[in-house]
């Protein structure tokens, strides 16, 4: 990075950051504290700037080593353990929202300044670590000419890649390198008008007859008018045999991880809630996803808490929110979600969810920038999140931000994708020697 462009995000970071102040509030668990709103002219705005990692590895607890499985990606986003332990990476960067507003501008520009520079990907890539050892025998291009792919699955020996604008089908042998663009098949187009939020995650029922997608909002809180928000904010069920498709839940600003419970074999996601009142509101979610809910988004917030930028005002929508299961920390960019139970990784680690946090841009002190790990009992959290893999954020300067997290309970690994080094990162219980 230039010394103009790292004086010119900390000149425009210190400007908009002076709206906002870093006070200490629990924003996490399943009962929240939920501060006044404080609408601001212009949002609190710091993003850490880029600092490579210059040797060093991220931190992870004692008793596990992380290595890079993969470097010089190009965005890697979500990752899919295929059967045989090949290891699928979606890499690419979507989205075509046109800026509305004056803020808009300095926002996107300063948001962008933390980001990666790399061309996106548009591709998937497979890596193959036979032996467990975090070192790649194969690496290949999988699936090129996608479209911002993201959403991954597996059922019944196909792959489905949800694009930007479409969920694919493409088949797949066991232990096949590469798959050309020509073999996909169309399931349903998603949408993708304006796309302000355009991650469509993805997530397949136990039995594999449904398919589950993600679909983020189009805006902050509707600020772009409430027609263009049309089957956004929603979760889709897909019938995967006939691509016929329902609303499963509604009013999830940006559903952005998908993943099903082991225990109850229920929907549940990761969400990132909306931005712009406040460093501690909203915070971001891990919830269960209950057929037919409705979670808030616009109008309302954690239940029933109502959102007064939002015109025309819906009382009857805010009586029907419901307040989801677990709030992960305000802005903390929650983007990943996998399960681990049974005891399948590690004492400590035996039944739960992991969550990457890409990190904060609405607040003044950075949250986020880490990978945590939620404790669940009887198919619920219990008990307060922690950190698992932190080192991403050092001296106020990003090292990394993690994106998909996947968990592969045969190798006991869990693998990490970071979009800003463009590594996908492996975590393992450390080898005992013999």
């Amino acid at each position: 990075m230039t010394a103009l462009r790292q004086s010119g995000i900390a000149a425009l970071s210190l400007s908009l950051a002076a709206c906002g102040g870093a006070t200490e509030v629990r924003d996490t668990g399943p009962n929240p504290e939920l501060p006044a709103v404080q609408q601001q002219l212009v949002p609190t705005i710091k993003v850490a700037s880029p600092r490579g990692w210059e040797g060093a590895l991220p931190t992870v607890p004692e008793g596990f080593t992380i290595v890079p499985l993969a470097t010089d990606l190009r965005i890697p986003r979500q990752m899919l353990v295929l059967p045989n332990g090949d290891l699928l990476i979606a890499e690419g960067r979507g989205g075509h929202a046109p800026k509305l507003r004056p803020k808009d501008v300095i926002a996107g520009y300063i948001k962008a300044l933390g980001n990666t520079t790399v061309e996106s990907g548009n591709r998937l890539t497979l890596v193959r670590d036979a032996d467990g050892d975090g070192r790649a025998e194969v690496r290949t291009v999988f699936i090129d000419g996608l479209d911002a792919p993201y959403g991954l699955a597996f059922v019944d020996g196909q792959i489905y890649v949800a694009n930007q604008d479409a969920l694919l089908r493409f088949p797949y042998r066991n232990g096949q390198t590469a798959v050309p663009r020509s073999a996909g098949v169309e399931v349903t187009k998603l949408p993708s008008q304006v796309n302000h939020h355009w991650t469509k995650s993805l997530t397949a029922s136990l039995d594999g007859t449904k398919l589950y997608v993600g679909i983020g909002s189009n805006s902050n809180v509707g600020e772009r008018g409430l027609e263009i928000e049309e089957q956004r904010a929603v979760i889709w069920e897909i019938d995967r045999a006939t691509g016929a498709r329902r609303t499963y839940a509604s009013g999830i600003r940006n559903p952005t991880a998908l993943a099903i419970n082991p225990w109850t074999n229920g929907v549940w996601a990761v969400a990132n809630e909306r931005d712009e009142i406040g460093p501690h509101l909203v915070p971001d979610y891990l919830t269960s996803v209950q057929p037919g809910a409705f979670y808030g988004w616009p109008w309302a917030y954690w239940g029933k808490n109502v959102d007064p930028r939002v015109r025309p005002a819906r009382p009857d929508m805010v009586a029907r929110s419901i307040a989801p299961d677990y709030a992960l920390g305000a802005h903390v960019a929650a983007l990943g979600l996998t399960f681990v139970r049974n005891g399948q990784f590690k004492a400590g680690y035996g039944d739960g969810a992991f969550v990457g946090q890409h990190g904060s841009w609405n607040r003044p002190d950075p949250s986020g920038y880490k990978v945590s790990f939620v404790p669940f009992a009887s198919g619920r959290p219990a008990g307060p999140q922690r950190d698992f893999v932190t080192g991403f954020l050092v001296d106020g300067k990003a090292r990394g931000r993690p994106v998909g997290v996947t968990f592969d309970p045969q190798k006991k690994a869990l693998y990490i994708a970071d979009d800003l080094s463009n590594t996908v990162w492996r975590v393992s219980p450390t080898a005992v020697p013999r």
